[in-house]
């Protein structure tokens, strides 16, 4: 079929994103590596880093909501937060489909397990239905917290605080030095997502929550156009979301993460296609893709060319606060 490319180019983009994450991540252990030894870093702290702390970037907006300023602590942290909502807002979730490392080797997990195990399990829909709702609830909680239980004052103490200027630092040291708690969740996680398709996306992401929600709001859908449909089935079987998109004739769920599978597997020419209101404006998957990566890694260069990405914390901070 002609969109059978789509998947190979998000598949390239995916781990694109995830070779890139770990080219940060090492830069940014040896950045941390020379102020423990006590002499100065000669590679500098890679600021998109930040994609990492997601907590941050939640508390980033509500600082700037509360006091009009961008704070300096983790301001790209803020930034790529606010770029994938704005992605999810005009292209639906596609952030967890197409740039998000988890989403990325979650995907990678539940396709080994239909090689393995010749097909993925799916929870009774009473299950599903209330599984699914530990993601809200954590979205819910941490909303709760951050903007309506905590005071303006103590947002922003915390967002400057010792704590938080290191808070990249701690998650690094979570990955290398991994509890045997932390260690057994991870392991649990990996294990379930063999046999149910993106499984912590699904269920326990408050993240891919918000975005989801977000991304009702988005003028892009998969359309189904009913003259051209065989009914055949195979855009609902090879969803990895579950929904029903045979059923459908336009996807306009919290669920769908915009990565083209029922577009791409459909049998019948012009049957699905990704569309505008109104179904005559078709995106084709070079378009989508360019309108992802582009949004994405345009907001990030708006943000280094307005002065909101580099980080305030400077050398001498974590020296006194991780140095010997």
């Amino acid at each position: 079929m002609r969109s059978r490319y789509v998947q190979i180019l998000r598949l390239a983009v995916q781990w694109g994103f995830v070779f890139f994450c770990l080219y940060l991540g090492v830069r940014f252990a040896l950045f941390v590596d020379a102020i423990r030894s006590g002499t100065m870093p000669t590679v500098t702290r890679p600021n998109g880093v930040e994609a990492f702390l997601p907590i941050a970037g939640l508390l980033g907006v509500r600082d700037w909501w509360s006091n009009g300023t961008l704070n300096l602590v983790h301001p790209a942290a803020t930034v790529i937060f606010l770029a994938a909502v704005g992605v999810s807002l005009l292209l639906r979730r596609s952030f967890c489909s197409w740039i998000c490392p988890v989403g990325t080797f979650s995907e990678l997990l539940w396709k080994r397990g239909f090689a393995l195990f010749r097909r993925n399990l799916k929870a009774p829909v009473w299950l599903d239905l209330g599984l699914r709702g530990l993601k809200y609830l954590l979205l819910l909680f941490f909303l709760w917290t951050i903007f309506a239980k905590m005071p303006a004052q103590a947002v922003s103490a915390f967002v400057t605080s010792d704590y938080s200027m290191i808070a990249d630092v701690r998650m690094l040291d979570f990955f290398r030095h991994i509890s045997p708690l932390g260690g057994g969740i991870i392991l649990f996680l990996v294990v379930i997502s063999l046999p149910v398709r993106n499984a912590f996306c699904r269920y326990l992401c408050p993240y891919g929550a918000l975005l989801g929600l977000v991304g009702w709001f988005s003028p892009v859908a998969v359309t189904r156009f009913s003259k051209q449909c065989v009914s055949c089935g195979v855009c609902t079987q090879v969803c990895p979301s579950y929904i029903p998109v045979m059923a459908k004739e336009r996807v306009n769920s919290p669920e769908c993460i915009g990565c083209w599978r029922c577009v791409c597997h459909c049998r019948a020419e012009g049957a699905l296609e990704m569309t505008l209101p109104g179904r005559k404006v078709i995106l084709s998957g070079v378009v989508f893709a360019l309108l992802v990566v582009g949004l994405f890694w345009g907001a990030t260069i708006v943000a280094r060319l307005t002065g909101h990405w580099q980080s305030g914390v400077m050398v001498t901070d974590y020296m006194r606060l991780i140095g010997k």
